[in-house]
C-alpha cells in the first residue's frame, strides 16, 4: 500500500519547490518481492525484465475476435462489455530474449463508459514447464499498488517453486497506471530523486507548510503528465480488468496468487465476481476494511516487530555495530536518523544520502530476513561516514536504476491508486498529538508514521466506484497467509482478512520477513502447492 517522506523545502514560486516524498500512510511499498544480489559490500537488482509494449488511451471501440475458449468463460456481466470479454489475446515473443510470452489486453478506461477510451494492458506468460501436466493458468500479482505484474511473472523460479512452474502457465500483467499499461506519470527522475530523499519528518512549521505545498505539487503534476487513465487506477477497477483477463484467458474462474496488496486486489476480485473464484491465494494479507490511519498504525507496530527481530539477531550474533543490548541497537538507529537529517553522507555516485534515503535504506532488508547481515553492513559503512550501500538498498527500494533512471513507475502509481483508494489525510496540525500513540507501538519510527498520515493532502481526483465491501460470498475457499513478524503486513491483518472473507482459510507462517510463500518453510510451501496443484485446502488455522 504504500511510502514516507517529507522534504525541506524553501518558501517561494511554487514552481520552484522541489517536490516531497510524503510519508507511509499507507504508502510504504507492501511488495512481495525485493530481489537482491550481493557483490561484495554492494547491491544489484535481479535483471527481471516483462512485457514492454507501449501502452496508450484510444477512443475507438476495440475490434476483438472472439475466443474459442468455453463460452461460459466469456460471458459477460453486462451486454455493453461483450466485445471486451469475447477478445482473443494474440501471444507473441517478448523482446526480453526469454521464451516468456507477451500479449495485450483491451480494456476500457472507465467501466461506467465501456463505449467510451480504451487502453492496454501489458501481459506476460511464462509457459507451464510441463504442458502434458498443465492444469491452467495461475494469474499473479506483486502487490504495491503500483509493481508491475509482468515483471513478477518473468522472475518465475525467484518467486515460485518448480512445481507451480510445471503445471500453470504463470501470467503476470502490469495493472493500469502501473509499468507498461498507460503508466502514471507524476515526476521527473530528477525530481523524484529530491522527492524521495527529503526528511519524513518536518522540523518545524515552516517545513510542514513546505511539506503540504510539495505534495500539492505531485498530485497536480500526476493530472499534468498522465491521460485521463489517472481518475481511473483504483484497486476495483483493477480488479474488473482481471476478470477481462480471466475470461480472455478462457477460464470460467480464475486462479490467483496475489501477495502484499496484491491480496487486496484478490479479495476485492472476490468480492465483486464471488462465482468466479477458483483456487485463490492470498499471502502477505492486507486488511482493506481497515482505514489509513489504521493501516498506518499497524505498519509502524510490524516494522517495530521486524526492527527489533533484526537488531535482536545483531546482538546475539556478537560484536553488534549496534552496541551490547537491544535497546542501544535500537537508541542508535534512531539516533543515526536524526544525525542524517542533519548531515547527509557522501556516496559513490556523488549523490548525499539524506534523511528519507536513509529510512528506505532501513526498512528495505526488512522484507527479507536473508538481508538482515546486509542491512548491517550497510549501518556499518553509515556509520563510518559512507553512505553508499544504504543508498543502494533505497534505490531498490524505489527501482532506481544505476543511471537516475526508474525501471517502473512504481513509486508514483502508489500514490495514484492508494489516494484514490481512499483521499483521507490527517491536517498537520494534529499530528503532533497522534504521535504517541504511534510511539507506543514503535518507538524508533513512530513519529515517522504519524507524520505520514498527511499522505494524500493535496490529492483532487475521486474514484468513480467505491470498494466494495469484502465478504465474496459464496466462493470457493480464499487461503489466506499470515507471517508472524512480517513488518509490511501485520499478522493482525491475515487474521482479519481471513474472518472476513466468507470462504476465508488461515495459513500461519511463525518467522521473520514480508510474505510466507517460498520463504524456506517447507510446511507453507507444501500446503500453497497443495492448494493450487491439488485442491487440498489446508484446516482453517494450520501453523508452520
Amino acid at each position: 500500500m504504500t511510502d514516507p517522506f517529507y522534504h525541506h523545502l524553501s518558501e517561494g514560486d511554487p514552481s520552484n519547490r522541489p517536490p516531497t516524498r510524503p510519508g507511509p500512510v499507507v504508502l510504504i511499498a507492501i511488495l512481495a518481492v525485493l530481489a537482491v544480489v550481493v557483490a561484495g559490500v554492494g547491491f544489484a537488482v535481479l535483471g527481471l525484465t516483462g512485457g514492454s509494449q507501449d501502452s496508450s488511451s484510444s477512443t475507438s471501440r476495440p475490434s476483438l475476435a472472439p475466443t474459442s475458449a468455453d463460452p461460459d468463460a466469456t460471458e459477460a456481466p453486462d451486454a455493453d462489455l461483450a466485445p471486451f470479454y469475447s477478445q482473443s489475446l494474440d501471444w507473441g515473443s517478448c523482446d526480453d530474449g526469454s521464451s516468456n510470452e507477451c500479449a495485450e489486453l483491451t480494456v476500457p478506461v472507465d467501466y461506467e463508459d465501456p463505449g467510451g477510451a480504451t487502453f492496454q494492458l501489458a501481459l506476460l506468460k511464462v509457459p507451464a514447464a510441463e504442458p502434458s501436466e498443465r492444469i491452467g493458468s495461475l494469474v499473479v500479482n506483486p502487490g504495491g499498488p503500483g509493481a508491475p505484474g509482468t515483471s513478477y511473472a518473468a522472475a518465475r523460479g525467484n518467486v515460485f517453486r518448480q512445481p507451480i512452474l510445471d503445471h500453470f502457465d504463470l501470467v503476470g500483467f502490469d495493472p493500469r497506471g502501473t509499468g507498461a499499461s498507460d503508466p502514471v506519470d507524476c515526476l521527473s527522475d530528477s525530481l523524484l530523486d529530491a522527492f524521495l530523499s527529503q526528511n519524513p519528518v518536518p522540523d518545524d512549521q515552516a517545513e510542514i507548510r513546505s511539506s503540504v505545498g510539495s505534495l500539492e505539487d505531485f498530485f497536480e503534476g500526476c493530472i499534468e503528465n498522465s491521460d485521463d487513465l489517472v481518475s481511473h487506477v483504483s484497486t476495483a477497477e483493477a480488479a474488473r480488468d482481471m476478470d477481462v483477463l480471466r475470461a480472455a484467458l478462457g477460464e470460467s474462474t480464475l486462479t490467483y496468487f496475489g501477495a502484499s496488496y496484491g491480496t487486496k486486489l484478490g479479495a476485492t476480485y472476490a468480492s465483486l465476481f464471488p462465482k468466479r473464484v477458483g483456487r485463490f491465494v492470498l499471502d502477505g494479507a492486507v486488511d482493506p476494511e481497515l482505514t489509513s490511519e489504521q493501516l498506518t498504525l499497524g505498519q509502524a507496530e510490524g516494522f517495530d516487530r521486524a526492527l527489533t527481530a533484526y537488531v535482536t539477531d545483531c546482538v546475539d550474533s556478537g560484536d553488534c555495530v549496534l552496541g551490547d543490548t537491544v535497546d542501544a541497537g535500537l537508541a542508535r538507529i534512531k539516533s543515526f536518523l536524526a544525525e542524517v537529517d542533519q548531515k547527509p553522507l557522501p556516496t559513490s555516485d556523488g549523490r548525499e544520502l539524506e534523511g528519507g534515503n536513509a529510512f528506505y535504506g532501513l526498512i528495505t532488508p526488512l522484507y527479507v530476513r536473508d538481508y538482515w547481515p546486509y542491512l548491517t553492513t550497510a549501518l556499518s559503512q553509515a556509520f563510518g561516514g559512507d553512505g553508499s550501500a544504504l543508498m543502494k538498498l533505497a534505490d531498490l527500494y524505489a527501482s532506481r536504476n544505476d543511471d537516475g533512471t526508474y525501471s517502473d513507475n512504481s513509486a508514483e502509481a502508489i500514490y495514484a491508486i492508494n489516494c484514490l483508494d481512499d483521499p483521507s489525510s490527517v491536517a498537520p496540525s494534529k499530528i503532533p498529538a497522534k504521535i504517541p500513540e504511534f510511539e507506543k507501538v514503535s518507538p524508533t519510527l513512530g513519529d515517522v508514521f504519524a507524520w505520514s498520515l498527511i499522505g494524500c493532502r493535496g490529492f483532487t481526483l475521486r474514484a468513480e466506484e467505491k470498494p466494495p465491501t469484502i465478504e465474496a460470498k459464496g466462493a470457493a475457499p480464499i487461503l489466506v497467509v499470515g507471517t508472524t513478524r512480517d513488518p509490511a503486513t501485520p499478522y493482525e491483518w491475515a487474521q482479519a482478512l481471513a474472518q472476513e472473507l466468507d470462504s476465508g482459510v488461515l495459513l500461519t507462517r511463525d518467522g521473520d520477513g514480508h510474505t510466507g510463500y517460498n520463504s524456506g518453510n517447507q510446511c507453507i510451501d507444501q500446503a500453497v502447492e497443495g492448494y493450487l496443484i491439488d485442491d487440498e485446502v489446508p484446516a482453517d488455522g494450520t501453523s508452520c
